[in-house]
C-alpha cells in the first residue's frame, strides 16, 4: 500500500515538473523569437567641404530590408535630434552647406527622394531651468533665476565611438561644470548596460543627458529640462503614463512616460520620445542615487522662436508644428543638486510603436513556480483521493454469490 502512495506522489511532481517545463519553454520561444536588424552607417558632417564653424551635423543611417531611418544629431544652436524614417532603402541625405550654415534658409538639408518620407519627427533640448526651492516643495512656481539658453552654448566637437555620439556643452555662467548629451543609435533589440536599462529596438535612438559638475546658484537648487518635439502634420502631442507591476530592469520604478505622435487623435503611434520617471544623482547610476522626476502637460510653441533655436530644425522643416514640455528633477524631500553636483536622464527617441516591457521568462518562470505548483498539486491530489476512495469501495463491496 506504501509503495503504491509513494508512486503516486512521484507522478504527481513529475506532471508539475513537466508543466513548468513547457511554461519555461513557451516563454522562451516567445521572448527569444528574431527580431529586425538594422545595417548601420555613421557620417559626421557629410559631404561638408571643411570643418563647419558653427557645429557638427552627425548622420546615423540605419538600413532596413525594406526602409531606412535616418538619425541626425546636430550641435548648430541648441542641440537637436531628428529623425526621418523612409519605405525605401536606397533615400540619402543631402546638404547644401553654405545654406545650413547660415541656419535660416528652409530646404538646406533634405532626405531624398522626399515622396518615400513616411514619418519625421525631431526634440531640441532648448533650455535648462534653475530655481531654489526654499520650502522643499519642487513645485517650480517662482524663485527662478536667468535659464540657461542652449544655443547660445559653446559645444565640443562630437567625439565618436562605433554608433555612439558625445557632445559637452558650457556656458559663460557655468562654473567649473557642463551639460553633455550621449546619442546611441541600435542595429537590434536590446538593453542598455546601465540603468534605467531602457528596452531600445532596431527603430530607435537613445539619448543620456547629464549635468556634471555645475555650481548651483542657491543651496536648495533643482533643476528642469525644456524639450520641443517638432514635427510636420503630427508631431509629438500627447504624453501618456503607463504603469507595471514589474520593476525587474528598473528597480522602484513601475511606470514609463511617453510623448507620442498619432495621425488625427487614433491609438496608431507614429513615434515616439520614452523614459522612466526617474533620474540618478551620480555618473555611475545605482539604486541608491535615484530620484524621481515629473513631466508637465506638452503644450503648443511658437514655431518661428524654437524653430530659431536650431539650425537642424529651420533646415529640414518648412512650416513646422512644436510642442513643448518640461521635466523636472526630484520631489519634496529629496536631496538637492547640490549634494552630489550630478544629475543624469536618459530618454529614447524612435519611430512606430513604442516597445513595451514585459515580464522575462525567469519572472514568468518564478511565478508559475509560485503559484502554478501548488493549484496542480492541489488538483491532483484531489484526483488521486478521488481514484483511492473509488478503489476502497470497490474491496469492500459484496460479491455475487453464483
Amino acid at each position: 500500500m506504501a509503495s503504491s502512495v509513494e508512486k503516486k506522489k512521484w507522478s504527481c511532481r513529475l506532471s508539475s515538473l513537466v508543466f513548468l517545463f513547457s511554461l519555461f519553454s513557451s516563454c522562451q520561444s516567445l521572448w527569444g523569437g528574431e527580431t529586425s536588424t538594422r545595417k548601420l552607417s555613421v557620417v559626421l558632417n557629410p559631404s561638408a567641404p571643411s570643418l563647419p564653424p558653427g557645429g557638427d551635423l552627425l548622420h546615423v543611417r540605419a538600413l532596413g530590408d525594406n526602409d531606412t531611418l535616418h538619425f541626425l544629431f546636430c550641435s548648430q544652436g541648441a542641440p537637436t535630434l531628428l529623425l526621418v524614417h523612409t519605405n525605401t532603402p536606397f533615400s540619402t541625405l543631402k546638404v547644401n552647406w553654405t545654406q545650413f550654415e547660415h541656419r535660416n534658409i528652409s530646404g538646406s538639408l533634405k532626405v531624398e527622394p522626399e515622396s518615400s518620407i513616411l514619418y519625421s519627427t525631431a526634440v531640441v533640448f532648448s533650455r535648462l531651468l534653475e530655481y531654489n526651492d526654499v520650502n522643499d516643495t519642487a513645485v517650480p512656481t517662482s524663485d527662478f533665476f536667468p535659464p540657461y539658453e542652449l544655443q547660445n552654448f559653446t559645444w565640443s566637437r562630437l567625439n565618436l565611438s562605433g554608433p555612439s555620439a558625445l557632445l559637452c556643452g558650457s556656458a559663460a555662467t557655468f562654473t567649473n561644470g557642463s551639460l553633455c548629451l550621449q546619442l546611441s543609435v541600435f542595429d537590434s533589440e536590446g538593453r542598455y548596460h546601465s540603468l534605467p536599462r531602457l528596452l531600445h529596438t532596431s527603430n530607435s535612438s537613445q539619448l543620456r543627458v547629464w549635468l556634471d559638475g555645475v555650481l548651483p546658484r542657491a543651496t536648495r537648487s533643482r533643476f528642469l529640462l525644456e524639450m520641443q518635439a517638432v514635427g510636420g502634420a503630427y508631431p509629438l502631442s500627447r504624453v501618456e503614463v503607463l504603469r507595471s507591476i514589474d520593476d525587474e530592469f528598473t528597480p522602484s520604478i513601475f511606470k514609463v512616460s511617453q510623448w507620442v505622435s498619432s495621425m488625427n487623435g487614433s491609438s496608431d503611434v507614429l513615434g515616439y520620445l520614452q523614459w522612466k520617471p526617474v533620474a540618478y544623482r551620480q555618473s555611475n547610476p545605482a539604486l541608491e542615487d535615484a530620484t524621481p522626476c515629473h513631466h508637465s502637460d506638452p503644450r503648443p510653441q511658437n514655431g518661428e522662436v524654437a524653430a530659431a533655436a536650431s539650425g537642424l530644425i529651420r533646415a529640414f522643416y518648412a512650416e513646422p508644428e512644436i510642442f513643448g514640455l518640461n521635466v523636472s528633477f526630484g520631489f519634496a524631500g529629496e536631496p538637492f543638486y547640490n549634494r552630489t553636483k550630478f544629475l543624469s536622464w536618459t530618454v529614447l527617441l524612435g519611430s512606430g510603436s513604442p516597445p513595451v516591457d514585459s515580464f522575462s521568462p525567469l519572472v514568468l518562470a518564478m511565478m508559475a513556480v509560485g503559484l502554478g505548483t501548488p493549484m496542480i498539486l492541489l488538483l491532483l491530489g484531489g484526483v488521486c483521493v478521488c481514484v483511492r476512495k473509488r478503489a476502497a469501495a470497490s474491496a469492500t463491496a459484496y460479491e455475487s454469490i453464483n
